[in-house]
Parts: structure tokens; sequence; C-alpha cells
């Protein structure tokens, strides 16, 4: 296996990474700057309204994607195995 492959498998999970993490990665940032937007516009700098409406919100975007998530590293993890078994390494 030469260097082009190695970096093929590096791209491949990279980007794998991306589609898993992304829509709750996403989605807290969105809540995030709504919220700190809001306590600006407000005045009120208390810590926990940050956190736990992220939390709530990243929790659901997560067990809505979760088939999608499961999806994507189930077929990533196959690929990989397949070219282990082949005996590509």
């Amino acid at each position: 296996m030469g260097g082009a492959e190695i970096l093929e498998i590096a791209r491949e999970a990279f980007w794998v990474t991306l589609q898993v993490a992304g829509p709750a990665m996403l989605a807290g940032l969105i809540v995030g700057l709504a919220i700190a937007l809001l306590q600006a516009l407000t005045q009120v700098q208390e810590l926990t309204i940050v956190f736990v409406p992220r939390i709530i919100v990243m929790f659901i975007v997560i067990s809505i994607s979760l088939p999608f998530m499961g999806r994507a590293l189930g077929e990533f993890a196959t690929r990989l195995y397949g070219m282990i078994a082949g005996g590509a390494f």
C-alpha cells in the first residue's frame, strides 16, 4: 500500500468525521450564537443559560440523525475492513 492509498483513506475518514459530527456541531453553533445574541441584547450573563439549551438541542439532533451517522460509519468501516481483508495493508 502506497502513500496515495493512505492519503485517500485519511481523506475519507476526515469526510466521514465531518458527516457524523457536523449536524450536532452546527446545531450547537447556531443555538450558541442565538443565545449569545439574546444575552447581549438583554445583558443577562448567566453561564448556564448557554450550556443547557445547547446540550438539549445537540441531543435532539444526534437522536434524529443517528441512523445517518450509523450508516456513514458502517459503510466506511466496511470498506476499510474489506481493504484490510483483501490484503491492501
